[in-house]
């Protein structure tokens, strides 16, 4: 009933599928990334049945990985990242998995197992158990892989995973194509116009919750920037409550300097981007709002100027920097410099759905910014706004270093355990979908 193949994890070739599909002889193919995998009693028959029960193309569930459950995550439309985590056992309808199989057009290398997942996901607004999760545990696999979840964050950026990028942005393209996804290049909407009651040209926003040991950092760089005139700037330090000292290194900087505003946030629920809509819609917010991490610096004191110069030379909503990795040291930490080469001007907006970022540091037109303004989460906040400018309005792209995102232990994602990851995921997951009604006018 079950013909079986494995194939070395989620990066194959197209001529890997279509032998798969070739050598398929039985009701159901079963490909495994992994070559170990143990089943729970009953568990490729408790796939069987499920597939049967709905009539899906292919379906996945929840596992053990090195003796602690694994649980994934439900697939749906705006699922298009390429790394989209099913376990490593897929269980396809082989006459469907054959049907598919024959309509793939390109010879890929790397993005063999996307296009054919991309393309099942095709049926999926039609037939909602097309890719069908199933919340069981069902069997037992290794995880080699067994980095902390800030180490991994990076690998899609790493330049030896250029090539790799490059196939998976294609196949990406061809399927918002196929679905009427698409966003053609230079096809924007109007700016809205700002007014000139903007008290400085620019604001450094640093919004911040019980980060004592890193606040005055982060501040300092931001004080320390150097504009040409006419050009001003200042900065603007929401604090969201915190409990660990960070108010008041915060209140003792502001006393010593006038262009930092403290903003201490009430008791009620702001997260990231409840802390950045206070900031940009306080009237001594700036025409550019610029973004800071509170455990981050700024490369050098010509950050904000380069931000300046890029609004006023071009009609960009949003503005985005080039940043490295480092530790609290100051030493690069792999993969170093991060600057997002896979946004071009053309496809910046369609591969963005494939991606889980946009980069850093980023900048944003603020008249715009007041009309869209940021979901109230702690996660996310920041792509959600990339997402939905990218749609209407340009992005501009800064290729110089600008920026010193710092990893430490307490970074919010340095240590994420399976289920803040699959809670992060869904909902990135989620703003794809959002974006994907709105472009297909759901």
């Amino acid at each position: 009933m079950i013909t079986t193949f494995y194939l070395p994890g989620r990066v194959c070739s197209t001529k890997a599928i279509r032998e798969i599909a070739q050598q398929a002889q039985t009701p159901y193919t079963m490909i495994c990334l992994k070559p170990h995998i143990e089943w729970v009693y009953l568990g490729q028959e408790r796939m069987v049945q499920v597939m049967e029960m709905t009539g899906a193309t292919m379906v996945y569930a929840d596992h053990f990985a090195n003796g602690q459950q694994a649980p994934v995550i439900d697939y749906q439309i705006g699922a298009l990242r390429d790394d989209f985590d099913f376990g490593s056992v897929l269980l396809w309808d082989t006459a469907k998995l054959q049907a598919l199989v024959a309509q793939m057009d390109t010879d890929y290398e790397f993005a063999g197992l996307y296009d054919l997942r991309l393309r099942a996901s095709q049926v999926f607004s039609d037939q909602p158990s097309a890719i069908s999760h199933i919340p069981e545990f069902l069997y037992y696999e290794i995880e080699e892989d067994t980095r902390k979840s800030g180490e991994k964050l990076f690998d899609y950026v790493d330049p030896r995973n250029r090539q790799v990028q490059i196939e998976m942005e294609q196949c990406v393209t061809a399927h918002l194509k196929r679905i009427g996804a698409y966003l053609a290049p230079g096809k924007y909407e109007p700016l809205p116009k700002a007014d000139d009651t903007y008290p400085v040209t620019a604001s450094v926003i640093i919004p911040c919750k019980n980060r004592a040991r890193t606040i005055g950092d982060a501040i300092q760089s931001a004080l320390s920037q150097k504009v040409r005139a006419p050009y001003s700037f200042n900065v603007i330090v929401v604090d969201d409550n915190s409990t660990d000292g960070t108010a008041e290194k915060i209140s003792e900087i502001s006393r010593q300097n006038s262009d930092l505003i403290y903003i201490a946030q009430d008791k009620t629920w702001h997260a990231i981007g409840g802390n950045w809509n206070v900031a940009i819609h306080d009237p001594r917010c700036g025409k550019y709002a610029i973004q800071l991490d509170s455990d981050d610096t700024y490369f050098d004191e010509t950050t904000v100027q380069q931000f300046i110069d890029a609004f006023e030379s071009g009609k960009y909503g949003m503005v985005i920097g080039t940043y490295q990795l480092t530790n609290m040291a100051g030493e690069i930490l792999p993969p170093g410099v991060i600057d997002h080469r896979e946004w071009t001007d053309d496809n910046g907006r369609n591969n963005a759905l494939r991606i889980n970022g946009l980069g850093a540091p980023r900048g944003f037109y603020v008249p715009l910014l007041r009309t869209i303004n940021y979901p109230t989460t702690k996660y996310g906040e920041d792509y959600a706004v990339g997402l939905r400018i990218s749609r209407d309005w340009p992005i501009g792209r800064i290729y110089n270093v600008l920026y010193n995102c710092r990893r430490w232990e307490d970074n919010s994602d340095a240590n994420c355990d399976v289920v803040a990851m699959n809670r992060n995921n869904w909902y990135k997951d989620r703003l794809r979908t959002w974006e994907l009604q709105s472009r297909l006018g759901y």
